[in-house]
């Protein structure tokens, strides 16, 4: 299928299954849509304080990960990313792919009003397979041996061995690892990686995996048209030092009147998805992302709801001529292969 002009497997044969693999054994992901963007200069620190929401000044320890928004002037989200600290002139951003072109834009006019003789290099020349499951590692190690160096990496740390630069920040809920390469030799590591019984998964268990891990999709749980405030994102947003940052100051003007939470069904019936209105107690909202989760069972939405809505709250959702219950829950549902909800049987 189309995904921001890239062609995309939705599945390899069976979408359940490969999102069994990941939960139980392990699983793989092209991810080579997605763009690593070089930032290079003596202004690289300064310019990233200013131009993202979060504070990469925090990053002390060459490898160190951060995840951050990347805001419009009025306090929207243009992007999510994750950015990764080398040293205080040189990091590296992963962006998503639907949004890479205008991220380049804006992360250019930035550069342009503010630290002129900062580089900004789009890396086009590498592609990106992202390995998850609780076996990932391991497998991951034993086919491509290089990386038993990586075996003590952190959380959100990342390393270059050799030609390989290895991540561990993940969108499954498990561990793994994410591998950025030269294009010209990802088809054989994906080869190796394949025989060594690593799945290939598709896009539709990467939706189930993300979604059941809580995590937001730019374009449905986010866009330019609401904050981070309103997106399950605040703890990305560092407003604890007068660090100015672009898009704070609208964001602080605008108080967020709705919260993006977990939903559940409160029976196995029904199938909740995005756009579904969501009647509460405090008024209307509407669910962003759901689906069937194969790890629990029954389906799970995130949904923006009107703020005062709190986990534990029971709300329906209209679905088709029907309001059916659900449960108000906060995201994760699934992590590390274990439900962290109790639902209703």
């Amino acid at each position: 299928m189309d995904f921001a002009g890239w062609e995309m497997p939705l599945h390899y044969g069976s979408q359940i299954e490969e999102h069994h693999a990941v939960r139980r054994d392990a699983g793989m992901f092209d991810t080579s849509h997605m763009l690593a963007i070089d930032v290079e200069g003596a202004d690289a620190k300064p310019f990233l304080r200013y131009a993202l929401a979060n504070d990469i000044g925090r990053l002390q320890s060459p490898g160190k990960a951060l995840y951050s928004c990347l805001l419009a002037d009025d306090g929207g989200v243009l992007d999510d990313l994750i950015v990764y600290f080398f040293s205080n002139e040189r990091y590296r951003l992963i962006v998503n792919a639907g949004t890479a072109a205008a991220d380049l834009v804006r992360l250019q006019a930035l550069r342009d009003m503010r630290s002129p003789a900062l580089v900004l290099r789009p890396r086009h020349d590498l592609a990106m397979i992202a390995v998850q499951g609780p076996n990932a590692r391991s497998k991951t190690e034993s086919a491509l041996p290089q990386l038993a160096l990586a075996e003590s990496l952190g959380a959100f740390f990342a390393s270059q061995i050799g030609d390989v630069f290895v991540s561990r920040t993940g969108y499954t809920g498990e561990d793994g690892y994410e591998l950025l390469l030269p294009s010209g030799v990802a088809p054989d590591a994906w080869a190796r990686l394949l025989a060594a019984g690593i799945r290939p998964c598709g896009l539709g268990a990467r939706d189930t995996l993300r979604l059941e891990a809580g995590m937001n999709l730019y374009g449905q749980d986010m866009d330019a048209t609401v904050t981070p405030l309103e997106s399950g994102l605040a703890w990305t947003v560092d407003r604890s030092t007068p660090r100015d940052f672009s898009g704070r100051t609208a964001l602080e003007s605008r108080p967020p009147a709705r919260a993006l939470l977990g939903l559940a069904l409160a029976s196995r019936s029904g199938v909740l998805r995005s756009h579904q209105p969501v009647h509460t107690a405090d008024g209307e909202g509407m669910i962003t992302s759901g689906g069937f989760s194969p790890t629990l069972g029954r389906s799970i939405a995130l949904a923006r709801l009107p703020a005062r809505t709190a986990p534990g709250d029971t709300v329906e959702v209209a679905i088709r001529d029907k309001r059916i219950e659900a449960r108000v829950m906060k995201p994760p549902f699934v992590r590390n292969g274990r439900a962290l909800v109790q639902l209703p049987d």
